[in-house]
């Protein structure tokens, strides 16, 4: 991909307000969150929603994500160029925007009429990457090797060998990565940095608030302000600037919330087997980097599937894929986790890189320093203050 693409997919999710016909209210504060969390509606953050009405303000973004990876667009292209410097300009009604709702009610009807209402067919399902759908076969295409299976799309199998059950899996990554020791790290803050769309490729300081069970605050320092993700053990959000973000302040929910959980629960090995329920086995083998994985699956508090990968090697969780449903279906969120070193003092490992990929952008960050077993004021984990 290259970096102009990259880049438009980063503001498309969090830039693009609206290939349904959007534009923010500027002016008008959108509505908090009370308790329980109900979501931000797209409609009430934005004007002119015509057709993606009474879905959240994250899903909305989502969906953004969703026709830039389908199409391979950035937001200019649906836009206009003039959108790139004035938020005002993405109320523009372009062709491409008039034809994106055309295709949205179109989808949805045979979607409907032929399929229950499941989201059997997708934009992707004919674009698969390009602007264009293709109607005329690809003889290059036929007579050459297949392309390899892309390991986030492979399913649980009945021919599969199952050579180990979950548990035994989860055990081995737990001794992996100090065994009972693992148990000591009950909190953690660290410093190091984050690189990505968000930060235009630039290395910015970043910072991790974590305590077990479930705690755990992400803050990116970018030039317009902080980007801040946290969760309470309850509740989420997702903050940032105005210059990058529509909203202020996202209250998740749903998959997005289950993501937050489990990112939290994570950041603390030892309790991996709490992470999930119904634990599945039984996937094909599969290598990344020429390196066989072990695979299992669960469900998360909310009902998220969430896919896990183990080195077979050394135990270790490498990778791990969950999954958000968006009005115009489903997109995937990966993490991949590498550089396991010590904690100080503690006989315990966690991973010091990780980087995360989603239809909206990617960002990889690296923790350089970590003090473990430390005081964390409650306030670090609450609503963030913008």
């Amino acid at each position: 991909m290259s970096v102009v693409r990259g880049w438009g997919l980063w503001l498309a999710g969090l830039l693009t307000v609206c290939v349904a016909g959007a534009t923010l209210a500027r002016g008008q504060a959108a509505p908090a969150a009370s308790a329980g969390q109900k979501p931000i509606l797209a409609e009430q953050a934005f004007k002119d929603v015509q057709v993606l009405r009474g879905i959240p303000v994250k899903e909305f973004m989502e969906t953004m994500g969703f026709f830039s990876a389908s199409l391979s667009l950035n937001c200019t292209d649906c836009h206009g160029e003039a959108s790139g410097s004035d938020w005002a300009r993405y109320a523009d009604n372009t062709p491409r925007k008039q034809m994106t709702r055309r295709m949205i009610l179109m989808v949805n009807a045979l979607n409907r009429g032929s399929f229950g209402g499941t989201p059997a067919v997708t934009c992707y399902t004919c674009h698969r990457g390009s602007a264009k759908p293709k109607v005329i076969p690809s003889l290059a295409a036929q007579y050459s090797a297949p392309p390899d299976e892309d390991p986030d799309e492979i399913e649980p199998h009945p021919a599969a060998r199952v050579t180990m059950t979950a548990e035994q899996i989860l055990d081995r990554h737990i001794q992996a990565v100090g065994g009972a020791a693992a148990a000591r790290l009950t909190s953690y803050t660290a410093k190091g940095t984050s690189e990505g769309f968000d930060s235009d490729f630039e290395q910015v300081p970043m910072e991790i608030y974590a305590k077990a069970p479930d705690m755990r605050t992400l803050v990116v320092h970018l030039r317009p302000g902080q980007n801040i993700t946290t969760f309470d053990g309850r509740e989420a959000w997702a903050a940032g600037p105005s210059d990058l973000t529509p909203v202020a302040v996202i209250p998740l929910v749903g998959a997005s919330l289950d993501g937050a959980r489990v990112d939290a629960q994570l950041a603390f090995p030892g309790q991996i087997k709490q992470v999930l329920t119904g634990w599945r086995t039984g996937f094909p083998p599969v290598r990344i980097d020429n390196r066989p994985l072990d695979v299992i699956d669960g469900k998360a508090p909310g009902g998220s599937r969430v896919k896990l990968y183990f080195e077979r090697e050394t135990g270790f969780l490498v990778r791990q894929v969950r999954y958000s449903t968006t009005a115009v279906g489903t997109v995937p969120i990966s993490v991949v986790y590498s550089n396991y070193r010590d904690v100080p003092g503690l006989g315990v490992k966690i991973p010091y890189t990780w980087q995360v990929s989603w239809t909206n952008g990617r960002s990889t960050y690296n923790i350089t320093s970590l003090q473990p077993n430390v005081a964390i004021d409650p306030a670090r984990f609450g609503r963030p203050p913008y």
